[in-house]
């Protein structure tokens, strides 16, 4: 926790739930900066570490009546924030598959096929959050993104060298962590 920046007390939360706007007001202003550090530790980018931290912001001023908990705030944000990032991904992977997507392809896909497909994206969308933030950023923006090598490495402060080094061992750990977690199979009804 930042002694500067120190999380909003129970009693706080507790008025911010039983609906007192200005203490609902004091809540959001005092979570910020940790909901900023928490996207950006997860997301991909700054802009979508912003973003992130504005979706999860706006739900916390929405749904605090949910929060079980007043001493929980700190790990129900983390997850909304997690959970933002992770869906930024998602709409990623998807955005580059509607792209790559040959013209020839059936304009109807099955609906086992549209429920594997689903299941394929979100295993990958994992695996990309799970990896460490400079292999996730880079392999976002070169491989989802389809940002040139030159450009990603710009962004990043990097040389080109050192991004493709970067990008190639985020490889390698995606491919090792859907190795591990195997392959979807048909007909499984496991969660």
């Amino acid at each position: 926790m930042n002694p500067r920046y120190p999380w909003p007390d129970e009693h706080l939360i507790k008025a911010a739930q039983d609906g007192d706007v200005t203490s609902l007001t004091i809540v959001v202003t005092e979570s910020q900066p940790h909901v900023r550090k928490f996207a950006l530790s997860l997301c991909a980018s700054p802009q979508d570490a912003e973003d992130a931290a504005q979706e999860a912001l706006i739900i916390l001023y929405r749904k605090i009546g949910t929060l079980r908990a007043t001493g929980a705030l700190a790990s129900w944000m983390f997850r909304i924030v997690r959970n933002e990032c992770l869906r930024q991904v998602r709409l990623l992977v998807s955005r580059s598959e509607e792209v790559s997507a040959a013209p020839e392809a059936p304009a109807e896909p099955s609906a086992e096929d549209a429920v594997l497909r689903g299941l394929e994206a979100e295993r990958v969308a994992a695996a990309v959050s799970a990896l460490p933030r400079d292999q996730r950023q880079v392999l976002i923006m070169r491989d989802i993104q389809g940002l040139p090598g030159r450009t990603v490495a710009r962004s990043l402060g990097l040389s080109s060298t050192a991004m493709k080094s970067r990008l190639h061992r985020a490889r390698a750990t995606l491919r090792r962590s859907l190795e591990v977690a195997g392959p979807p199979v048909e007909g499984d009804t496991r969660p």
